[in-house]
Protein backbone atom coordinates (compact mmCIF):
# COMPACT_ATOMS: atom_id res chain seq x y z
CA UNK A 1 0.00 0.00 0.00
CA UNK A 2 1.02 3.81 -0.71
CA UNK A 3 2.75 4.84 2.57
CA UNK A 4 2.86 8.84 3.11
CA UNK A 5 3.66 10.90 5.69
CA UNK A 6 -0.15 12.30 5.67
CA UNK A 7 -1.85 10.13 7.46
CA UNK A 8 -5.45 11.08 5.73
CA UNK A 9 -3.74 9.42 2.51
CA UNK A 10 -2.57 6.06 4.65
CA UNK A 11 -6.07 6.02 5.92
CA UNK A 12 -7.02 6.05 2.37
CA UNK A 13 -5.45 2.00 1.22
CA UNK A 14 -4.16 3.45 -2.00
CA UNK A 15 -2.59 0.97 -3.91
CA UNK A 16 1.25 1.52 -5.05
CA UNK A 17 0.55 1.92 -8.58
CA UNK A 18 -2.73 3.52 -9.81
CA UNK A 19 -5.00 1.35 -12.27
CA UNK A 20 -4.55 1.50 -15.67
CA UNK A 21 -7.17 4.08 -16.78
CA UNK A 22 -10.85 2.59 -18.35
CA UNK A 23 -10.63 2.34 -21.88
CA UNK A 24 -11.25 5.28 -23.70
CA UNK A 25 -14.72 5.74 -26.07
CA UNK A 26 -14.05 5.74 -29.61
CA UNK A 27 -15.84 8.69 -30.14
CA UNK A 28 -15.97 11.53 -27.27
CA UNK A 29 -17.29 14.42 -28.95
CA UNK A 30 -19.37 15.29 -32.18
CA UNK A 31 -18.21 14.76 -35.60
CA UNK A 32 -16.44 17.88 -37.66
CA UNK A 33 -18.57 19.49 -40.76
CA UNK A 34 -17.26 21.93 -42.82
CA UNK A 35 -19.08 25.10 -44.07
CA UNK A 36 -19.15 27.03 -46.81
CA UNK A 37 -20.97 30.22 -47.49
CA UNK A 38 -22.28 32.42 -50.40
CA UNK A 39 -22.24 36.08 -49.67
CA UNK A 40 -24.46 37.42 -52.46
CA UNK A 41 -26.37 35.79 -55.37
CA UNK A 42 -24.37 34.30 -58.28
CA UNK A 43 -20.93 34.15 -55.47
CA UNK A 44 -18.69 31.58 -55.76
CA UNK A 45 -19.54 29.53 -52.24
CA UNK A 46 -16.40 29.75 -49.77
CA UNK A 47 -15.10 27.74 -47.21
CA UNK A 48 -15.48 29.38 -43.47
CA UNK A 49 -14.78 27.10 -41.00
CA UNK A 50 -16.16 23.71 -39.07
CA UNK A 51 -18.35 23.14 -36.85
CA UNK A 52 -19.20 19.87 -34.47
CA UNK A 53 -22.77 18.71 -34.64
CA UNK A 54 -24.52 15.31 -34.06
CA UNK A 55 -26.13 15.06 -37.47
CA UNK A 56 -25.78 17.09 -40.88
CA UNK A 57 -29.12 18.83 -39.75
CA UNK A 58 -27.72 20.44 -36.59
CA UNK A 59 -24.52 20.86 -37.98
CA UNK A 60 -26.33 23.28 -40.55
CA UNK A 61 -28.13 25.01 -38.03
CA UNK A 62 -24.99 26.03 -36.01
CA UNK A 63 -23.31 26.83 -39.27
CA UNK A 64 -26.26 29.89 -39.69
CA UNK A 65 -25.60 30.91 -36.06
CA UNK A 66 -21.93 30.92 -36.13
CA UNK A 67 -21.07 32.23 -39.76
CA UNK A 68 -24.21 33.75 -41.30
CA UNK A 69 -24.80 36.55 -38.05
CA UNK A 70 -22.37 39.02 -38.74
CA UNK A 71 -21.77 39.23 -42.66
CA UNK A 72 -24.47 38.82 -45.33
CA UNK A 73 -25.09 35.70 -46.19
CA UNK A 74 -27.31 33.96 -49.31
CA UNK A 75 -26.57 30.53 -49.06
CA UNK A 76 -25.08 28.19 -46.81
CA UNK A 77 -23.21 24.11 -47.46
CA UNK A 78 -22.20 21.89 -45.25
CA UNK A 79 -20.44 18.90 -45.64
CA UNK A 80 -18.95 16.00 -43.29
CA UNK A 81 -14.75 16.48 -43.00
CA UNK A 82 -14.55 12.60 -43.59
CA UNK A 83 -15.78 13.18 -47.26
CA UNK A 84 -13.32 15.79 -48.37
CA UNK A 85 -10.56 14.63 -50.66
CA UNK A 86 -7.65 16.63 -50.18
CA UNK A 87 -4.55 16.71 -52.53
CA UNK A 88 -0.86 17.53 -51.55
CA UNK A 89 -0.32 21.37 -51.52
CA UNK A 90 1.85 23.22 -53.59
CA UNK A 91 3.86 26.45 -53.45
CA UNK A 92 1.74 30.00 -54.24
CA UNK A 93 2.95 30.60 -58.16
CA UNK A 94 2.36 26.94 -58.85
CA UNK A 95 -0.87 24.32 -59.45
CA UNK A 96 -1.51 21.27 -57.94
CA UNK A 97 -2.68 19.84 -61.20
CA UNK A 98 0.93 19.81 -62.18
CA UNK A 99 1.73 17.28 -59.93
CA UNK A 100 -1.22 14.96 -61.24
CA UNK A 101 0.15 12.20 -64.05
CA UNK A 102 -0.91 13.51 -67.58
CA UNK A 103 -3.74 10.80 -69.26
CA UNK A 104 -4.02 10.15 -72.44
CA UNK A 105 -7.46 11.46 -74.14
CA UNK A 106 -8.93 8.18 -74.74
CA UNK A 107 -8.22 7.48 -71.04
CA UNK A 108 -11.19 10.11 -69.69
CA UNK A 109 -14.84 9.56 -70.68
CA UNK A 110 -16.41 11.64 -73.51
CA UNK A 111 -19.21 11.45 -71.61
CA UNK A 112 -20.77 10.39 -68.03
CA UNK A 113 -21.58 7.05 -67.42
CA UNK A 114 -24.88 6.39 -66.17
CA UNK A 115 -22.97 5.16 -62.62
CA UNK A 116 -21.05 8.24 -62.33
CA UNK A 117 -21.77 10.71 -59.15
CA UNK A 118 -21.46 14.68 -59.11
CA UNK A 119 -18.44 16.22 -57.23
CA UNK A 120 -18.05 19.60 -56.32
CA UNK A 121 -14.41 21.31 -57.15
CA UNK A 122 -12.96 23.77 -54.51
CA UNK A 123 -9.24 25.31 -55.47
CA UNK A 124 -7.22 27.25 -52.80
CA UNK A 125 -5.33 30.04 -54.89
CA UNK A 126 -3.23 31.27 -52.06
CA UNK A 127 -1.63 30.06 -48.72
CA UNK A 128 -3.99 31.92 -46.03
CA UNK A 129 -7.10 32.30 -47.96
CA UNK A 130 -9.97 29.69 -47.98
CA UNK A 131 -10.88 27.42 -50.65
CA UNK A 132 -13.94 28.67 -53.22
CA UNK A 133 -16.33 26.52 -55.46
CA UNK A 134 -15.34 26.27 -58.79
CA UNK A 135 -17.38 23.83 -60.27
CA UNK A 136 -18.82 20.03 -60.74
CA UNK A 137 -17.41 17.02 -62.73
CA UNK A 138 -19.09 14.18 -63.11
CA UNK A 139 -16.91 10.48 -62.36
CA UNK A 140 -17.29 6.89 -60.63
CA UNK A 141 -14.29 7.82 -58.05
CA UNK A 142 -12.67 10.94 -56.12
CA UNK A 143 -9.44 10.29 -58.24
CA UNK A 144 -11.61 10.32 -61.42
CA UNK A 145 -13.04 13.63 -60.72
CA UNK A 146 -9.88 15.27 -60.03
CA UNK A 147 -8.56 14.09 -63.41
CA UNK A 148 -12.00 15.75 -64.58
CA UNK A 149 -11.00 18.74 -62.72
CA UNK A 150 -7.70 18.68 -64.16
CA UNK A 151 -8.85 18.42 -67.74
CA UNK A 152 -12.02 21.28 -66.77
CA UNK A 153 -10.37 23.90 -64.84
CA UNK A 154 -6.81 22.87 -64.91
CA UNK A 155 -5.66 26.12 -66.88
CA UNK A 156 -6.71 28.40 -63.94
CA UNK A 157 -3.55 29.21 -62.11
CA UNK A 158 -2.08 29.18 -59.27
CA UNK A 159 -4.35 25.75 -57.61
CA UNK A 160 -2.38 25.59 -54.39
CA UNK A 161 -4.59 23.01 -52.82
CA UNK A 162 -7.73 21.05 -54.18
CA UNK A 163 -10.48 19.94 -52.40
CA UNK A 164 -13.24 16.86 -54.28
CA UNK A 165 -16.60 16.53 -52.55
CA UNK A 166 -18.94 14.04 -53.65
CA UNK A 167 -22.09 16.51 -54.08
CA UNK A 168 -24.57 13.37 -52.53
CA UNK A 169 -22.76 14.30 -49.43
CA UNK A 170 -23.33 17.96 -49.23
CA UNK A 171 -26.04 19.54 -47.15
CA UNK A 172 -27.03 22.57 -49.12
CA UNK A 173 -29.43 25.82 -47.98
CA UNK A 174 -32.18 26.13 -51.29
CA UNK A 175 -34.69 28.92 -51.94
CA UNK A 176 -37.08 27.76 -49.30
CA UNK A 177 -34.18 28.68 -46.83
CA UNK A 178 -33.48 31.98 -47.83
CA UNK A 179 -35.95 33.86 -45.39
CA UNK A 180 -33.50 33.01 -42.60
CA UNK A 181 -31.74 35.90 -43.29
CA UNK A 182 -34.84 37.74 -44.61
CA UNK A 183 -34.29 40.99 -42.39
CA UNK A 184 -35.78 44.41 -42.36
CA UNK A 185 -34.64 47.13 -44.80
CA UNK A 186 -33.00 49.18 -41.98
CA UNK A 187 -31.40 46.49 -40.45
CA UNK A 188 -27.80 46.08 -40.74
CA UNK A 189 -25.53 43.15 -39.77
CA UNK A 190 -23.88 43.11 -36.19
CA UNK A 191 -20.49 45.43 -37.69
CA UNK A 192 -19.37 48.16 -35.62
CA UNK A 193 -20.27 50.46 -38.45
CA UNK A 194 -23.54 50.22 -38.24
CA UNK A 195 -24.21 51.25 -34.56
CA UNK A 196 -24.98 54.48 -33.50
CA UNK A 197 -21.36 54.73 -31.62
CA UNK A 198 -19.98 54.98 -35.00
CA UNK A 199 -21.17 58.48 -34.73
CA UNK A 200 -19.64 59.52 -32.07
CA UNK A 201 -16.36 58.03 -33.09
CA UNK A 202 -16.42 60.70 -36.24
CA UNK A 203 -17.40 63.62 -34.03
CA UNK A 204 -14.59 62.54 -31.59
CA UNK A 205 -11.80 62.49 -34.87
CA UNK A 206 -13.32 65.83 -36.24
CA UNK A 207 -13.01 67.44 -32.58
CA UNK A 208 -9.49 66.00 -31.83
Amino acid sequence: MLSSFDPRINRLGLPESAPPPPDKAALDQFPTYEVFHQRKENAAYAYVGPVHAPEADVAFLFAKEQFSRRFPCTGLWVVPTSAIQVTGYVGDQESVYDQLPLLPADALPAAAAATDEAYDIFHLKKRGKAHAHVGQVRAASPEAALQQAKAAFGDQRPVVNVWVICSADVLRSDDDDRDMWTTTPDKKYREAIAYKVQDRIDRFKQEG
